[in-house]
């Protein structure tokens, strides 16, 4: 799988870390620098696990779906994308968890690395270097992350659910793709 291709799945996972983060920064009465660092770095820890355990799922079970596999990718990466679209017009509900608190930074890095979890074992139908795809999601969520606590405290929450329908967008097309090259130029 090409480099580029990696970085836009990244870059569309992260966008439910982004979200959080909006979420983050608005709930957050004072940003210090280090309390953003913790939030990037939990989303990102958990962004940059989840895939290596789906792969790692994906791997056992890959030589009893190899001949439909392309099809599994294409299906949950356009669930997943459909997912994040749907959710990014759905109404913000506030809470009042701290973000800074472990369990609520351990249920948000959960909540937001689920797909993520899916998307490895879409990599695990692929040529991918699963440690190297790892630490590029891994990466990208938490720069996305550190700019979404940022831009959560400047602007407000309604711009992350827009980046929210954008990850879902990026997903769709890459599953479309993936879909287009194995039925036409395999």
């Amino acid at each position: 799988m090409e480099y580029i291709t990696v970085f836009l799945i990244a870059l569309g996972l992260s966008f439910d870390s982004f979200a959080v983060s909006v979420c983050s920064g608005l709930k957050l009465p004072k940003i210090v620098f280090w309390s953003a660092v913790k939030i990037a770095f939990f989303l990102a820890f958990f962004q940059a696990a989840m895939p290596v355990l789906g792969w790692l799922l994906g791997n056992t079970v890959k030589v009893y779906i190899v001949d439909f596999d392309h099809w599994i990718a294409f299906g949950l990466l356009a669930i997943l994308g459909g997912k994040m679209i749907y959710e990014g017009f759905q109404k913000h509900v506030e809470d009042s968890s701290n973000p800074l608190h472990f369990w609520v930074l351990i249920g948000m890095s959960l909540a937001t690395s689920i797909d993520a979890f899916a998307v490895g074992i879409t990599f695990s139908f692929m040529a991918v270097h699963i440690i190297l795809a790892a630490l590029i999601i891994g990466a990208v969520t938490f720069i996305v992350s550190m700019t979404g606590i940022l831009i959560g405290k400047k602007t407000g929450a309604h711009f992350g659910k827009k980046m929210e329908v954008v990850g879902g967008l990026i997903l769709v097309g890459i599953g479309v793709k993936i879909m287009v090259e194995h039925l036409f130029f395999a």
